[in-house]
């Protein structure tokens, strides 16, 4: 009887209910995890459905964001102009038909039938010291003749790039696209000398970006796993205002940061607390609050009993340091209360931090956290900098989308190439400007100025 045991088989009992539960939680989160591992077809699934989901589609009132109709064209873009006539008679009743009224109705079409240029190239010879000489209308691509003479057209080679490095498809895809809508004969391998053409003409705006991003305030870095030849290596991201420089690298060690930025950067680096970014010993340094914040989530949901209370509080202190942000940003806080306020953080931070932790999961985030102790609240002191990395991740996710297409590259010179269009895609989508265009507009000139967008 539950009466007649003593204090301390009631106390037993109670802590063997208590682990069964947490038992029967942790097995539920391991097949949790099991089962997300092999859903292949939905790696992005959130989980169940909310009960009260938001109705979809927009919504609705005058106010809200731009009209989703396709406008009319003005007058003056209109290439063609056909008659939609009403049939001779009516075809429910056979009568005759009186016409009340003409509408408009606008169509954009895509033009599939292919340019055919030819170029008469010019050749002749100077009379002083016997040069050989040759013509090059603004369109042409290459100086190449004879065997080499038929070849696709900047604004074609620029799209091979844009469909390959930009929409992910494959090179073979690439040519199925390219045969189907315009009729243009084009092997495989045809795409890949395409590709490999634009990476090494674009060398010089790549090393443009590069210096761009070196000088830059502050800059993201961050890095994710890719292919080369089926072989492990690693694709680094570095996000700057402007622009984004992405190296593709055999190893995930510090010498691809090292070689773009250089250890003397002085700048802001937001990163994810990866140790080799420790050695930029002359940069500030501002830890991504968003991991911090999904490692005390994680804790939460396997510790027990007092082992909640310090990834509670550590994400609690991130929040209001997020918060204190915002109320800044509003004019709500002064900037001596701010700097009241971002003192105060610090403070209760390294307080919670400091002492040695039971729990061996809370020590290891304690020791991560004391390492980096004065690095969480930087974006409190310089204004502009963002207190996550999700511009890296956001940078990440468009190299990695690519990577699931079709698994990264067979060659180096294949990777060379993935790295320099890449980052100028990715340039040219911050500054607002069509890649397409832009990479087209370079493959013309027989020098590449390494000039960045405008």
């Amino acid at each position: 009887m539950e009466g007649r045991l003593c204090h301390g088989c009631l106390a037993l009992r109670r802590r063997v209910h208590e682990l069964e539960a947490d038992k029967q939680r942790l097995l539920q989160l391991l097949e949790a995890e099991r089962r997300a591992g092999k859903r292949q077809a939905a790696p992005f699934s959130k989980g169940f459905l909310k009960k009260k989901r938001a109705k979809p589609g927009r919504k609705g009132g005058d106010g809200y964001g731009a009209k989703g109709h396709r406008p009319p064209p003005p007058p003056e873009r209109i290439d063609e102009i056909h008659e939609a006539p009403l049939p001779d008679a009516c075809p429910d009743c056979g009568g005759p038909v009186e016409e009340t009224d003409v509408q408009q109705q606008y169509q954009v079409e895509i033009p599939r039938k292919p340019i055919h240029r030819q170029f008469n190239v010019h050749i002749g010879r100077c009379s002083e010291c016997h040069g050989r000489l040759q013509g090059r209308h603004p369109l042409q691509t290459s100086d190449a003749l004879g065997a080499a003479a038929a070849q696709l057209g900047p604004d074609a080679q620029a799209a091979v790039v844009e469909l390959n490095k930009n929409a992910g498809l494959s090179h073979g895809k690439v040519s199925g696209v390219l045969g189907n809508l315009f009729g243009i004969p084009l092997t495989r391998g045809g795409v890949a000398h395409v590709v490999l053409r634009a990476g090494r003409r674009c060398q010089p705006i790549y090393q443009a970006i590069c210096r761009s991003v070196r000088r830059s305030a502050w800059v993201v870095p961050d890095e994710t796993g890719w292919r080369v030849g089926g072989l492990l290596a690693w694709l680094h991201g570095f996000v700057a205002a402007k622009a984004t420089a992405y190296v593709i690298d055999p190893t995930r060690s510090h010498e691809p940061a090292e070689r773009l930025l250089s250890l003397d950067y002085s700048g802001t680096l937001i990163h994810d607390g990866w140790a080799p970014y420790d050695r930029f010993v002359c940069a500030r340094h501002q830890q991504c609050n968003q991991h911090i914040l999904r490692r005390c989530d994680e804790l939460l949901q396997s510790a027990t009993r007092a082992a909640v209370r310090f990834p509670r509080r550590v994400a609690a202190l991130l929040r209001q340091g997020l918060a204190l942000r915002d109320r800044y940003a509003a004019g709500e806080v002064s900037a001596h209360g701010l700097a009241v306020a971002r003192a105060r953080l610090q403070h209760c931070l390294e307080q919670t931090v400091y002492p040695s932790k039971t729990d061996a999961a809370n020590e290891r985030l304690a020791q991560h956290l004391w390492q980096h102790i004065n690095q969480f609240f930087t974006f409190l002191h310089v204004p502009g900098v963002d207190a996550t990395n999700w511009r890296a991740e956001l940078a990440m996710r468009f190299g990695v989308i690519l990577r699931k297409v079709w698994g990264g590259n067979r060659t180096w010179a294949g990777a060379d190439a993935q790295a320099v269009l890449m980052s100028i895609w990715r340039t040219c989508w911050q500054r607002r400007v069509n890649a397409l265009d832009f990479v087209s507009d370079r493959l013309r000139r027989r020098a590449i100025p390494a000039a960045l967008p405008p």
